[in-house]
């Protein structure tokens, strides 16, 4: 098959487990150099037989990852792909605009500095600057937690009502004591970011820990992403203002980035 240079090298299959995988993405390829293909053509290309091209393919039309061309028997690329691609495309661009803002508010605060991007009902932490002293707090965190466990995650859901409807349908497990576990409780969360600005989370994803977001917004006013400090309870929750404060002023000079 032609290669293109953003066309990752292919090496040969590991187990028999990771071979739909890889002709999943062997067909995906093909489009790299051609933007339309028929089945025999992707068979072809790829080294496969035809019924096993075209049930790839159809599985591939059925996630939007491709489309069947109306009125020919020919396939190309899907929009979840280009979806997929900006939403690529802007995290990473997003996390470089960020990290001098963070450095700023790791200065200004002494605190764990995270930005992180809903996906899902989840966030996940795209970027993480640890505090000398302050990891033991976040060695068995993760990147991804549940949105109703994390401020990050409050603030963002308050700014993106889809997201939060996401996490309302996969529901609110409970993850320590001061878990949200309702919807009545997540709308109420939502609605003290919207009247204040800032989301507060308070031993709600691990016990003795505290964080405060702020929604990052683009210019529709939609969040995108939030920025948070995080740190012991007693040091964060004594301080919210200030550290709102804090967040507030970095995370705006973003937005005209968005």
């Amino acid at each position: 098959m032609p290669r293109v240079a953003s066309t990752p090298r292919r090496s040969a299959p590991q187990t028999d487990a990771l071979r739909s995988v890889r002709i999943a993405l062997d067909v995906l390829e093909c489009f790299a150099t051609d933007e339309q293909l028929g089945v025999t053509d992707v068979a072809t290309k790829i080294g496969v037989a035809k019924s096993t091209a075209h049930r790839m393919l159809s599985v591939l039309v059925d996630r939007g990852y491709t489309e069947h061309v109306e009125g020919s028997s020919q396939y190309r690329l899907g929009m979840h792909i280009y979806e997929l691609g900006q939403l690529a495309q802007g995290r990473h661009q997003l996390r470089y605009s960020a990290l001098p803002l963070m450095y700023a508010v790791q200065a200004a605060t002494g605190l764990i500095v995270n930005l992180s991007v809903p996906e899902g009902g989840d966030v996940v932490f795209v970027e993480r600057l640890e505090q000398p002293g302050l990891g033991h707090l976040v060695e068995h965190l993760g990147r991804r937690l549940p949105a109703h466990t994390t401020s990050s995650g409050k603030a963002i859901a308050a700014f993106n009502p889809c997201f939060g409807e996401a996490r309302r349908v996969a529901g609110f497990p409970p993850r320590v004591s001061r878990t949200v576990r309702s919807s009545a409780d997540w709308e109420r969360e939502l609605t003290f970011v919207r009247r204040n600005g800032f989301a507060r989370s308070v031993s709600e994803s691990v016990d003795d820990l505290a964080t405060v977001a702020v929604p990052i917004l683009n210019i529709a006013g939609m969040a995108v992403a939030a920025m948070s400090v995080m740190g012991p309870t007693e040091r964060v929750t004594t301080d919210i203002e200030r550290l709102a404060q804090v967040l507030r002023l970095e995370s705006r000079r973003l937005q005209p980035q968005l």
